[in-house]
């Protein structure tokens, strides 16, 4: 175990390259340390760095330093809705010395200065440590989510197609709001600047709206990042549904990240949606961990 021997701590609206490549730096060592990983949405929070909107004058990012050195970090992640997300991490010889409490308190007071009644708390279910603080700091489990990754030599399987993608415009707002109120209960409050944020393509983010014909049946939205890709908030509208047009919509969303230059894609899905589940699986995708949500209510 080290000593802590000139502490200070930073916080921070935005995070800029150097803190993107120390935050890396440290996760990538806590990640290979522990056999464990982090949500902490780094890439989104870079791109959207040069952004105005609901994150003015908001504290998003907490580092721990002692001397020049990062030794811990949390993130507070706000996609709308009613909930903030948090995850962190802390140098494993720089453990129980009461850094992450510190940089949670701090997050903690952040969040109760803000409009949302939720703290969700993240952590790599095989992360003793982690869940054993957030047990302690929370209320009550909320859900699990599977991380998957796509076999990239998976076949998605091909033949006619009912759908096609059309790219998002801002005339497509309320409707992506609609949908994601359908879909995740989320979204559909959030005021024009918030889905101005969410959905720019400047940070590496492009929505589709799946159509047949002139009817819209659902969407999806693709992030792409150094050659990483995702895939997130994928819907089909409840009266399209049955039809195939949920892997439609799927192949399609894999194939433009392909040809964008994806190496890697990835999604997220809650390990109690067996459905999507079970169609992920069949498109080639392989669960890689569990991560756990606990929820804080003011």
């Amino acid at each position: 175990m080290s000593e802590i021997k000139n502490p200070s701590i930073i916080l921070k609206e935005k995070i800029d390259k150097r803190d993107y490549d120390e935050i890396k730096k440290l996760e990538k060592l806590c990640a290979e340390r522990d056999n464990v990983s982090f949500k902490l949405e780094l890439e989104y929070k870079l791109c959207n760095k040069e952004e105005s909107g609901r994150w003015t004058g908001s504290i998003n990012d907490l580092m721990f330093y002692d001397e020049s050195d990062l030794k811990g970090y949390i993130g507070i992640s706000d996609f709308g809705g009613n909930a903030l997300e948090v995850n962190g991490m802390v140098h494993p010889d720089y453990r129980n010395m009461g850094i992450f409490s510190k940089l949670f308190s701090l997050a903690e007071d952040e969040w109760r200065k803000r409009k949302q009644p939720e703290m969700l708390l993240l952590s790599d279910g095989s992360s003793a440590s982690g869940i054993g603080f957030i047990k302690k700091a929370c209320d009550e489990y909320d859900h699990s989510e599977y991380d998957m990754v796509l076999n990239m030599g998976a076949e998605q399987g091909s033949g006619p197609r009912s759908n096609k993608l059309r790219r998002a415009s801002g005339g497509d707002y309320a409707e992506i709001a609609r949908q994601d109120k359908i879909y995740f209960g989320t979204g559909q409050d959030d005021d024009t600047q918030v889905f101005e944020q969410k959905y720019n393509e400047n940070n590496g983010s492009f929505t589709y709206m799946a159509e047949t014909g002139d009817k819209v049946t659902g969407k999806v939205r693709i992030e792409i990042n150094e050659g990483a890709g995702g895939i997130y908030g994928l819907g089909v509208l409840p009266e399209y549904r049955g039809r195939g047009f949920g892997r439609e919509i799927l192949t399609m969303a894999i194939e433009k990240l392909k040809e964008m230059g994806a190496h890697k894609i990835v999604l997220q899905v809650e390990i109690n949606n067996k459905n999507a589940l079970n169609l992920y699986k069949s498109c080639g995708f392989e669960v890689n961990y569990v991560m756990d949500y606990y929820k804080i209510n003011k």
